[in-house]
């Protein structure tokens, strides 16, 4: 049998620690020993064992100074202590230490090997976690989420800020924007990390299912359960449950979320007695909740109970300079995939993309790409690779300026500011319709009101007044 563990003995008994070596050789085991706890500190300074089986009582240090040695320095490397003389408080003493298990002499051959078996075994489960965490934490966290435009910046700055807290979070933003990418980091990043991250898109699961999905139900609660079955709420326990598009979950559900969120405690389908859980709520929506409100389809209340820290994710149109990195970083995901590494993109390429509007996001996006690196017939992608909503001369009216160019320069912000005012109107200061018009979403239209400290009612009513006067209205400027 190959040698794949290496384990350190430490006993000074000589009889006892050679019979051990001869013993656990023979499993396949690959064996260091040492007969103090001086000669072990120095062997571990050469080598670095899976496992460590130490006596209690050795000359010099004890077998628990040793252990906390061991632990300071590989507190991932399981510690066995064996002693002639148990006793209660020693057993309490050595796994308050961190020892992973206490045997008692004499030792039983099979005993101690079924031991270092399990132990190994959790080690192996506990490197391969750290291996999967890292894993994740290359594959959702904050670091790696592609853009750096200032508006994205801001908002992925709040969301690790807040992701250390244990707050509520509401991510707000169209549909393909990202937004359980962000919810995801917003978990790996907090002390929830270790726990579950569990996902219901409260609009793609029947409303009838919905309920039993998120809380689960008892044997006989209904025609079918034959069995008790937990929700995912309380499969999270410890961690974040993530509601997707909250705004689609009916009035009759949001009260129970409300209810999770004030008193963290459910109720089974089919149970009266509610059930205490422990999870972190993330939500989002691609809906103007505000709105819901307005009309009576979503709970006032609850609309601000997840409002504890908003995010809103802004669209791809309105980051326009993160498209050059998406790109390289979909097209080189894809070559990856669907092994075309000869694959490259043609001079000239990028501002087809960045000339479209992309009402999908950054997921049309990705969509996109994919397509293109399957379809693509030769080794490089042109134009003529691209599908046909993109095949418009770059050269679109998004790159075309209707401004004379003073030779002293010129202000873009004053610009943009008198652009929103002219756009403002020209539609009765309606924002509704001014947004549209600039293909912008009306929360980011209105924050852009904000930012530049247009006021609709001085500015924009008041020269439309003057306006009426001078083609012979009845108003009074």
């Amino acid at each position: 049998m190959p040698c794949t563990e290496h384990l350190l003995i430490i006993e000074d008994d000589s009889s006892l620690r050679r019979v051990m070596q001869i013993q656990l050789s023979r499993e396949g085991y690959s064996i260091n020993t040492a007969s103090s706890s001086e000669g072990a500190l120095a062997m571990l300074e050469s080598s670095a064992p899976q496992l460590v089986i130490a006596d209690l009582n050795l000359p010099g240090a004890s077998g628990l100074e040793l252990l906390r040695k061991i632990r300071a320095r590989s507190p991932e490397t399981p510690v066995i202590i064996i002693t002639a003389f148990g006793t209660v408080q020693s057993a309490v003493e050595a796994m308050k230490g961190g020892a992973y298990d206490y045997i008692i002499k004499p030792i039983h051959p099979e005993e101690l090997k079924a031991i270092i078996r399990r132990a190994l075994d959790h080690s192996r489960l506990v490197e391969e976690v750290q291996i999967l965490r890292s894993s994740l934490d290359r594959k959702y966290g904050f670091e790696h989420i592609i853009g750096s435009s200032p508006t994205f910046l801001r908002v992925l700055e709040v969301a690790e800020r807040v992701a250390v807290t244990d707050a509520t979070v509401l991510i707000q933003g169209e549909t393909g924007t990202g937004k359980e990418l962000v919810a995801r980091a917003v978990h790996l990043k907090s002390q929830r990390r270790d726990r579950p991250f569990l996902t219901i898109n409260c609009g793609a699961i029947p409303r009838e299912l919905l309920e039993s999905e998120l809380f689960g139900y008892v044997k006989g609660s209904f025609t079918g359960a034959e069995s008790h079955k937990k929700g995912k709420v309380e499969l999270a326990n410890g961690g974040s449950v993530f509601l997707d598009e909250i705004g689609e979950m009916p009035l009759e559900l949001q009260v129970k979320i409300l209810r999770l969120l004030q008193e963290k405690e459910i109720e089974k389908v089919g149970e009266t007695a509610p059930i205490k859980v422990d999870v972190r709520i993330i939500a989002s929506t691609n809906r103007d909740l505000l709105a819901m409100v307005k009309e009576g389809t979503f709970r006032e209340d609850l609309y601000y109970r997840l409002l504890v820290v908003p995010l809103y994710i802004p669209s791809l149109r309105d980051r326009l300079e993160d498209i050059p990195e998406l790109l390289e970083h979909f097209f080189e995901k894809f070559k990856l995939k669907h092994h075309r590494p000869e694959l490259v993109m043609a001079p000239g390429i990028l501002p087809y993309f960045s000339n479209y509007r992309w009402p999908g996001n950054v997921r049309q996006l990705e969509n996109v790409v994919e397509r293109i690196v399957l379809l693509c017939r030769g080794t490089e992608i042109t134009a003529d690779d691209l599908p046909d909503f993109l095949q418009l001369e770059p050269s679109s009216t998004a790159t075309q300026t209707l401004v004379e160019l003073p030779d002293d320069g010129l202000s873009l912000e004053a610009l943009e500011r008198q652009l929103f005012l002219r756009v403002l109107r020209k539609f009765g200061g309606n924002k509704t319709r001014a947004a549209r018009f600039l293909d912008l979403s009306r929360r980011t239209f209105s924050y852009r009101l904000e930012k530049f400290g247009i006021e609709s009612e001085r500015e924009v009513t008041v020269p439309m007044r003057a306006k009426r006067k001078m083609h012979g209205g009845g108003f009074q400027a």
